[in-house]
């Protein structure tokens, strides 16, 4: 495998892949054709020295793909509203006259908040509640943060298996698959066409997912060492924390998409079993919309060109 740089997400019914600062979403429209859309993003990494600095990249590139998720998002669900003609509620029409041109992007600000907010409490400030229940009878802190983290992985994939039920969930899950095919197929120097997307794993090691199952397993560690007394102050340093665990994840995540070596191999496995939840395999017309949004931000044949020279397979 040879670091491309590119990297994406399933959106609603597509794809959005992004190379450097240009990004591609492609979409299957109920009409059966594809949309594309190509547009430019530049990182907040970028535009900011500091934050691209090792540690601190890692919570700004998180940030950076939640306001790039919701735009893409936006885009992806526009073509399948329901009602159009309908008329606008009074609160649909009162939002309007606040904030006018600036709504999708107060309302994106507000998603975006909240579902910050949600995974927090959810995944940081629960997994804390319940293994307090255990404290009284489990003396050790050790003990206790390993539990806490056994909670917090349990929580996560109870959610991804109820979510996943979701018709809907379920298709999108299937174009994260297509992602990953893709970006597998020409790191591995295969040609991009459909048969060779259809046969390349759909397991990847830069995946969000694996970020994920990262910072909980990054999170006992901390959690062993920083030990204070009160729920409160608990709950305090799990929220307080979060920026940090979240650096440090990304470091590791980061050289594991770029290093074929054995023990970078071998810690990365947990995340890609963790992938079988997030993805699955897509069918043809799937893997055609996200070879598109590669397509439209990524010169595969020069990339094959120049790092598998001696002829790309398949």
């Amino acid at each position: 495998m040879k670091y491309s740089g590119i990297g994406g997400q399933a959106v609603i019914e597509g794809i959005m892949m992004k190379n450097k600062d240009d990004y591609a979403t492609a979409v299957r429209k109920p009409d059966g054709t594809i949309a594309v859309e190509k547009d430019r993003y530049v990182s907040l990494t970028e535009k900011v020295k500091f934050f691209s600095l090792p540690f601190v990249r890692g919570i700004f590139s998180f940030a950076d793909s939640m306001i790039l998720g919701i735009k893409t998002l936006t885009f992806s669900a526009s073509f399948f509203e329901d009602d159009e003609e309908s008329e606008p509620s009074k609160f649909e029409r009162f939002l309007d006259r606040c904030f006018g041109e600036k709504l999708e992007s107060v309302i994106m600000t507000v998603v975006m908040v909240f579902s910050v907010l949600m995974a927090i409490v959810i995944f940081m400030v629960l997994p804390l509640l319940i293994s307090n229940l255990f404290r009284h009878f489990i003396p050790s802190s050790t003990v206790m943060a390993i539990i806490e983290g056994v909670i917090r992985i349990l929580i996560f994939i109870c959610y991804i298996k109820v979510i996943s039920r979701m018709e809907d969930i379920k298709r999108t899950f299937m174009y994260h698959g297509a992602e990953h095919k893709c970006i597998n197929c020409v790191e591995h120097g295969l040609e991009l066409n459909v048969e060779n997307v259809r046969k390349s794993s759909k397991e990847h090691k830069r995946c969000g997912t694996s970020f994920l199952l990262i910072v909980m397993v990054i999170s006992i560690l901390f959690f062993m060492v920083i030990r204070v007394d009160t729920i409160w102050l608990r709950i305090a340093s799990r929220i307080i924390l979060i920026p940090v665990i979240a650096g440090v994840s990304y470091e590791f995540l980061r050289l594991a998409g770029r290093s074929d070596n054995a023990l970078v191999n071998a810690l990365s496995k947990p995340g890609m079993w963790m992938q079988g939840l997030t993805t699955k395999e897509p069918d043809d017309s799937m893997i055609e919309v996200a070879i598109q949004a590669v397509e439209a931000v990524f010169d595969w044949k020069a990339y094959l060109r120049e790092n598998f020279p001696e002829g790309a397979k398949g």
